[in-house]
């Protein structure tokens, strides 16, 4: 935690970090690919966590990034700085691709990307039925426990649509909002509180 934060006395939620729920990072974190993030975890257990951040969009079309994918109109995430020359997705398929496993109610990671390609071919996938990212955030085991004893993250829940809807410029405020009124300082914080 930061300085800053020590002052504000910002305190962690209780709630436990699992399978679908949301990492929301404090806002004095100023970390390139932490800074005002929401990192959904595809899993959390005793061999560690990982997750992709839900709120990075990269400015650049799909097609010029991944190759060897038909056309597909469709927006591209940064997931997280491990592995990030390997594309990872989520989706509201659910059986439509086999291998899905599903993270939180009517929303799942991977599956078969044969199936995925073959579906956008037929014109048979919309854009806002997944979301691609490249590279995912882990944590070894223990490692996110760490963190969230140092106040770096709070963990938060939200629906499907409501997460798959918000604009990811808004959805760091929008996570938090979901805690109530004692993290609003977290949300009224400046985004670099050396320009207030």
């Amino acid at each position: 935690m930061t300085d800053i934060g020590k002052y504000l006395k910002i305190k962690s939620n209780n709630i436990a970090p699992s399978r679908g729920k949301l990492l929301i990072s404090e806002p004095f974190l100023n970390d390139y690919f932490f800074k005002r993030s929401v990192v959904l975890l595809a899993e959390h257990n005793e061999e560690g966590s990982f997750g992709v951040i839900m709120n990075k969009p990269i400015n650049t079309k799909f097609n010029e990034v991944i190759k060897d994918f038909p056309d597909f109109d469709a927006q591209l995430y940064l997931g997280g700085p491990v592995k990030n020359d390997s594309l990872f997705f989520v989706h509201t398929l659910g059986a439509k691709i086999s291998n899905s496993n599903e993270i939180m109610d009517g929303l799942y990671w991977g599956g078969n990307i044969d199936e995925i390609k073959e579906m956008i071919m037929l014109g048979l996938l919309d854009k806002n039925d997944i979301r691609f990212y490249i590279g995912y955030s882990g944590w070894e085991s223990k490692q996110l426990e760490g963190e969230l004893e140092k106040n770096s993250w709070l963990v938060s829940a939200m629906n499907t649509k409501k997460l798959l809807t918000t604009d990811t410029d808004n959805l760091w405020k929008a996570s938090l909002d979901t805690l109530g009124s004692d993290y609003e300082i977290w949300n009224n914080f400046p985004s670099n509180p050396e320009m207030n």
